[in-house]
């Protein structure tokens, strides 16, 4: 498979996802093929447990290539390229892995959202985000940004372009944390090895309950998870965890 655009290196339970379209990591349609195809395979592959998304150089991703917009006068061109990019964060969702945004520099438009399809999100003291699309005529993202920003904040990116630090974003709460350029990548590391130690099952469940719950009301959001910890309750991963915890040693997780 091809590794040009996406490079990909799994060590020790942990993948590293690294955008690699110099200069700045354009989103194109093979871009995102291969990201869809990474997701999607490590959710087979039991030598992931977690997965760090970040990108090469300077910049995570400076958004979608502009040299590669749809042609709206072409019968079907432009609702494709819609479905891929809506699939592309979809395969980071759906994916039953958690994956770690690790973001090197600016992150703009797809890339923001790229950024915004993951689990947990850290960033570089460089790192910018914002929704360029209405500096060349388009509008986008509103969706995205709801889940993560209040209607002040989300209503003034999608109308002004504006970018807004890494260090804003921790302070409203978008964000987990945020490094020095020279950190950020072993901070994620760090993350994803803490992850890859616990039980697959239970990351498994964990992982579609924070996705489904946000879809759910309180009362049935509840019910729904006691419905995923009996059935965790059952697995040798929960015997072994609770064993492991009574002998003070370290669990040796099976997966089943």
């Amino acid at each position: 498979m091809s590794t040009e655009v996406v490079k990909f290196e799994v060590s020790d339970y942990v993948a590293v996802v690294t955008l690699n379209r110099p200069p700045v990591n354009a989103v194109n349609a093979e871009l995102r093929d291969r990201l869809i195809e990474i997701f999607d395979a490590a959710t087979d592959r039991d030598d992931i447990r977690a997965l760090v998304l970040t990108g090469q150089g300077k910049i995570f991703s400076a958004g979608a290539d502009l040299r590669q917009r749809p042609d709206a006068s072409v019968a079907g061109q432009y609702w494709h390229h819609n479905r891929g990019t809506r699939e592309t964060g979809n395969s980071i969702k759906e994916c039953t892995k958690p994956v770690i945004a690790a973001v090197n520099g600016a992150a703009l438009g797809a890339g923001f959202g790229l950024m915004a399809a993951c689990d947990i999100m850290l960033a570089s003291e460089t790192a910018v985000f914002g929704m360029p699309e209405i500096d060349v005529g388009l509008a986008g993202g509103a969706a995205m940004l709801n889940q993560l920003l209040g209607k002040s904040f989300t209503r003034r990116l999608m109308f002004t372009g504006d970018r807004l630090p890494a260090a804003e974003l921790h302070r409203l709460g978008v964000i987990d944390s945020v490094w020095a350029p020279d950190e950020l990548l072993p901070a994620a590391m760090r993350m994803a090895a803490r992850i890859a130690e616990k039980s697959p099952l239970g990351i498994k469940y964990a992982k579609n309950s924070c996705n489904f719950v946000e879809l759910m009301s309180p009362k049935d959001a509840y019910r729904f998870e006691q419905n995923f910890t009996y059935d965790l309750s059952k697995t040798e991963d929960a015997k072994e965890a609770r064993t492991a915890q009574l002998e003070k040693r370290k669990p040796d997780f099976k997966g089943r």
